[in-house]
């Protein structure tokens, strides 16, 4: 059974709930994906499902990809992608089709995506350092201060939190809650962020490590006195 899909960010959005709360929501253009492999235990040595994602825009290809999906039968793909399978369910065979009604309100899953580049950046916003005094001919407003003894180990450890490339970095961010699924428009709506900027690829999954969902009960109000 697959256990995901391929999809691209479209934006945020908000819905309201049936008593008037505010949930930020994500708009997640989900699928439709082509299965071009499927790799079993026996001819590679581990369970997988090679997903790609149809685009309008068709693709040019080398020879040996070209060849790889005649193979399976499908159109060439841009964005590809390999996910676990999971036993159990419909057996999956190359040239079959992903879409978003893999998916359910109320379901918990993971988006993998790419997070926004920031370019170079220092201490302070890369690091959330607090920086030095503001005040004028203080010498040290956001400088990252000592990295290092002279005398011993004489040399900058490895891991020291300096100023450097900040973002572009893969991201996952777990147990997000489906909020609807249209399946007429392969859209997916998702509580909360998920990494990227608009149009940006993401990778969908059930999660791995779900949370239960947690139910308000109403409780009697205890009086307070004597009994």
């Amino acid at each position: 059974m697959v256990t995901g899909l391929i999809g691209k960010k479209v934006g945020m959005t908000q819905l309201f709930t049936a008593d008037g709360v505010v949930q930020p929501a994500t708009v997640l253009k989900a699928g439709p994906c082509v299965v071009s492999q499927v790799k079993t235990v026996e001819t590679d040595g581990y369970e997988a499902v090679q997903l790609g994602l149809v685009e309008a825009k068709p693709t040019k290809e080398n020879k040996p990809s070209t060849g790889h999906f005649k193979k399976a039968g499908v159109p060439p793909t841009r964005v590809r992608c390999e996910l676990k399978s999971k036993p159990g369910g419909d057996p999956v065979k190359a040239g079959d089709q992903v879409n978003v009604s893999m998916f359910a309100d109320g379901e918990r899953v993971d988006v993998i995506g790419t997070s926004k580049g920031k370019g170079f950046q220092g201490v302070v916003k890369r690091h959330h350092f607090a920086g030095g005094r503001a005040s004028h001919g203080s010498m040290f407003h956001r400088a990252p201060g000592s990295i290092g003894a002279s005398s011993f180990p004489s040399r900058v450890v490895k891991g020291m939190r300096m100023g450097g490339h900040m973002g572009s970095d893969r991201v996952t961010v777990r147990n997000l809650r489906v909020l609807r699924v249209d399946t007429e428009n392969n859209l997916l709506l998702v509580e909360g962020s998920v990494p990227g900027g608009p149009n940006s690829v993401v990778v969908i999954r059930k999660a791995v490590a779900a949370k239960p969902v947690r139910v308000a009960q109403a409780e009697p109000v205890k009086k307070k006195g004597k009994k």
